[in-house]
């Protein structure tokens, strides 16, 4: 046997869930060019979980469900005042507040396939109030309410700041939420199906991906680039922080991608966003210093933007606390770990790969009192 680190370009499993073939993305054959400029986020939940678009009728009826199911328990909303706030990172706050919502689903140990869709309506549902109330305690406010009559990125946004949000605001969410909604085997989706691979619970397998998501080289970039941008400040510096940053063999955040090789095809519709946003909120200097760092970087080394680098500048122009950019992140992706721990329940096999052995062999067992 013979490792491959990271296991790069191993084949893991079949699914008909998401593809990257030749730099295209599809969600169930759908270019997400065609989804991003057409599908609200509810039609690509169905998509996902079903492969196919909804009907009207079918649409309809998710709608109905997911704002039947977004009100959180109060014993979550309690478990938020517990936490030493000052220190808590968002990431963490509802890695925690989704494992504590599988123990009030009567349903949570019920593995049939009517249970686990029940599961997966309520999880989808109930993660943008989580990231929303946790977002409000530790300000010191009150949790508000999800509306019934608005969709989830209408609904997220309201939860937060406790007014409804415009159409440019809701549009822009809705599209950030189609483009992170799925793409392929990646790190936190990977996880997720080798935690219910085991037969363990839904809540579990997303628990397990949002601890995978809070990495800095995967969901956490995004937050990563903001911060890049608040210590550049402006236009004139970038090119001296980057010299700098190259000197000294640091990485870039927000750029590259293990299976792009010739672009991230999400990062186009986030630029576009970005240029439009930060013009209407009068800090166009964002989007001028990104399209310079984007510039530098695929210059000198070769690799472009990738879906996180944008996201960063279009999440800030929406008013959006920067730490929680990753939250937002798993708001959207939760859709695709959920139809992913679906898929494997459907066909599984635990997943146990073996490990190359590297270390000694042929060793005596020594008394400790003969050891040096």
């Amino acid at each position: 046997m013979t490792a491959t680190r990271g296991l790069e370009g191993v084949v893991a499993t079949t699914s008909a869930i998401s593809s990257i073939i030749d730099d295209v993305l599809t969600y169930a054959g759908y270019n997400i060019d065609d989804l991003a400029e057409h599908a609200s986020f509810e039609e690509v939940i169905y998509l996902l979980w079903h492969g196919k678009l909804p009907n009207q009728a079918e649409l309809d009826e998710l709608t109905k469900q997911l704002a039947k199911n977004s009100v959180l328990p109060q014993g979550v909303l309690d478990h938020f005042k517990t936490y030493p706030i000052d220190k808590v990172h968002p990431m963490g706050a509802i890695r925690t507040a989704v494992s504590l919502l599988g123990l009030y689903d009567e349903e949570q140990e019920v593995m049939d396939e009517a249970a686990n869709y029940n599961k997966a309506i309520r999880l989808q549902a109930q993660l943008p109030a989580i990231v929303a109330a946790f977002s409000r305690i530790r300000k010191g406010l009150e949790p508000v309410a999800p509306k019934a009559d608005l969709g989830l990125a209408a609904n997220f946004l309201y939860m937060l700041t406790g007014n409804e949000p415009d159409a440019v605001a809701v549009h822009s969410l809705n599209t950030a939420l189609v483009l992170h909604a799925d793409h392929e085997l990646n790190a936190s989706t990977f996880t997720a199906r080798v935690c219910v691979a085991t037969l363990s619970d839904v809540y579990s397998g997303v628990t397990s991906a949002i601890g995978a998501l809070k990495g800095p080289l995967h969901g956490g970039a995004n937050e990563q680039v903001m911060k890049m941008l608040s210590e550049i400040g402006d236009v004139a510096n970038v090119e001296s922080y980057l010299a700098n940053k190259f000197a000294n063999k640091e990485k870039i955040m927000g750029f590259g991608h293990r299976v792009y090789q010739n672009g991230d095809p999400r990062a186009k519709h986030l630029k576009k966003m970005s240029k439009e946003l930060t013009a209407m909120t009068g800090e166009p200097k964002l989007y001028e210093m990104s399209v310079k760092i984007e510039e530098i970087v695929t210059s000198t080394k070769g690799i472009p933007a990738n879906v996180d680098f944008y996201s960063a500048s279009v999440y800030d122009s929406l008013g959006i606390d920067h730490d929680l950019f990753t939250p937002i992140f798993a708001v959207s992706r939760v859709s695709g770990w959920i139809a992913h721990i679906l898929e494997q329940y459907k066909n599984n096999r635990i997943i146990r790969p073996r490990a190359e052995y590297t270390g000694p062999n042929k060793q005596v067992y020594v008394p400790i009192e003969q050891r040096a």
